[in-house]
């Protein structure tokens, strides 16, 4: 089974898949969707069910000091719309303050086009996303092996 990662935006939302032994994670699709979560949600289910995800990893949007966001409030009904379709996969938020400002940097470093950094800064940040979650779940089993 594989983790999703997921960044959830107004108009584009960012999607990362894991490998099937979820160590790795990589970047798959920015979905478009002018503030239609149907779109979004049609097009989640076709990967959920090509990739057999058992996990949803999805950014939540805080605020520096930790404090919900106006756009955290909409990530938690985009949430309750995944629990909703879904019911079978687990939906995890994961505090993704900076990723995006990980991304940029990443696209700076490669030296990409500005007119493609649009395109691709969201699939970027749930790559992210999706390693903040892998590498939690990998640092909790080391430490449950420890004890």
């Amino acid at each position: 089974m594989r983790v999703l990662g997921i960044d959830y935006g107004d108009a584009r939302v960012g999607i990362a898949i894991s490998d099937l032994l979820g160590i790795t994670a990589q970047g798959l699709e920015t979905i478009y969707h002018k503030a239609d979560d149907r779109i979004v949600l049609k097009r989640l289910e076709e990967i959920i069910s090509e990739y057999e995800v058992d996990t949803i990893a999805i950014g939540m949007p805080l605020h520096m000091d930790g404090n919900i966001s106006e756009r955290a409030e909409c990530t938690n009904k985009f949430i309750h719309k995944l629990n909703c379709k879904f019911p079978k996969v687990k939906v995890v938020p994961i505090d993704e303050r900076l990723t995006t400002v990980a991304a940029h940097k990443t696209m700076n470093f490669l030296d990409i086009n500005k007119n493609k950094k649009r395109s691709i800064v969201d699939t970027i940040s749930a790559v992210y996303i999706l390693e903040i979650f892998l590498n939690r779940k990998k640092n909790e089993e080391k430490s449950s092996l420890e004890n």
